[in-house]
């Protein structure tokens, strides 16, 4: 090969790995709790453009260690955007996370840190689209990342929940109807400048992407499909609560201590894919902190080892079972797979979670990560409550960046034939 096209090569292979679908960095052990707040409560990371909100998380650690934030605009494919720093931040990041403060009156010392949008170095974002924020310790290594979307309002986006048409799934799936229409953009070429992403309760590892408008009225945008926009309808999340941590309470079984920190043994759970529909009122794979001893739960809540017990005899599939939640960002690492006792026929999996309220489900997955949602460990049914969001992304072709011009909601509580 000639040198010059040997060259050209590399560089080619070397600028494609740099822009490479970017995915979040999981966090290390020792941080716990990493959430999204708005106006008090955990959130999907969505927001509106020019609106506040926090990223908080604990550090077990308890050592007021020093971390730092840096702050990544992306294209709709998450990779990174093309545009310089200062045309999406106004103020600075990489700057020293300074508000923090230590546990009071817990057995798990921690320290927790708050990150605010727009915050005290005048970090302020200025434009809507896809973003991670990725938290730095002093060596300038990234210890964690997460992903947030800022939208704009410039668009309708009308969400409806069906059964699947599909009339071998129609007991299993939940199908999404999209009606998009703005008043001040008028769509160019929306088949090729138009994007959407459909998320199931703001689990990003699960988003469908790459739908096109099925129909255009005008200026409204229709996707009426009959596959290409289902999801399996799983089952309603488990959920266990020790808020008075001392105490056995829902679906907690027996409370103990060990090693000087909490334990909280769930009662066993029974795989429930063979069962019929139940209702169990969740709140989609959220969670709450909460210390009903506490004044301040951010500092008060204490740590627990929370010990899961499932009982799955039909499962023979060669594939892992995660316990996956918001409270986890659905995370589907070593620390969540669980392990089979041959002795007492479960599986089992003990995890450390901030006390409180905590949704949480049993997820199949193989060796790559790939989820098995057909045989899902609890069943997959179309009467399941599911919150569901769709984002819209714009870019015209004069523009250097994909806006989010739009959100829609649904929940499948509504869900018609």
């Amino acid at each position: 090969m000639p040198k010059f096209l040997y060259t050209n090569f590399i560089f080619l292979f070397i600028f494609t790995l740099a822009k490479a679908q970017e995915k979040e960095i999981d966090p290390p052990y020792n941080i716990k709790t990493v959430s999204f707040i708005q106006n008090g409560s955990n959130v999907v990371p969505i927001f509106e453009l020019g609106s506040s909100f926090q990223l908080q998380f604990d550090d077990l650690f308890g050592n007021e260690a020093n971390y730092y934030f840096e702050v990544v605009h992306y294209d709709y494919n998450w990779k990174p955007s093309d545009i310089p720093k200062t045309d999406y931040i106004r103020g600075f990041d990489n700057q020293r996370i300074t508000d923090y403060s230590n546990s009071f009156n817990t057995l798990q010392n921690y320290s927790h840190y708050r990150l605010t949008f727009p915050n005290q170095f005048a970090t302020q974002l200025r434009i809507s689209g896809n973003y991670m924020v990725k938290i730095l310790n002093e060596d300038r290594e990234v210890v964690f990342s997460r992903k947030f979307i800022l939208y704009e309002n410039h668009s309708t986006v009308g969400v409806q929940v069906r059964r699947s048409r599909d009339l071998k799934n129609i007991d299993y799936k939940q199908n999404l109807d999209i009606a998009i229409l703005s008043n001040d953009i008028v769509f160019q070429t929306p088949l090729q400048n138009v994007k959407v992403v459909l998320l199931q309760n703001g689990d990003f590892n699960t988003a469908i992407k790459n739908i096109k408008p099925q129909y255009t009225i005008g200026n409204q945008l229709v996707y009426k499909y009959d596959k290409e926009t289902q999801f399996w309808g799983g089952n309603e999340f488990l959920y266990f609560e020790n808020k008075d941590i001392r105490a056995a309470s829902n679906n907690v079984a027996k409370v103990g201590s060990n090693n000087d920190v909490y334990s909280s043994y769930l009662y066993t759970n029974q795989a429930r894919a063979n069962q019929i529909y139940t209702v169990y009122e969740d709140v989609d794979g959220n969670f709450v902190v909460k210390n009903i001893n506490g004044s301040n739960q951010e500092i008060e809540a204490d740590y627990a080892w929370v010990y899961f017990s499932l009982s799955a005899p039909t499962f023979r599939l060669n594939k892992d079972i995660y316990i996956t939640g918001m409270f986890n960002n659905y995370n589907l690492s070593p620390e969540y797979k669980m392990d089979y006792n041959a002795d007492k026929g479960i599986y089992e999996k003990a995890v450390m979670i901030k006390q409180g309220f905590t949704n949480f489900q049993y997820r199949v997955a193989d060796k790559k990560g790939v989820i098995d949602f057909e045989n899902a460990i609890d069943g997959n049914f179309y009467q399941t409550e599911n919150e569901y969001t769709v984002l819209v992304y714009y870019r015209e072709s004069t523009d250097r960046y994909e806006r989010v011009i739009g959100k829609g909601n649904a929940n499948s509580l509504n869900i018609i034939n």
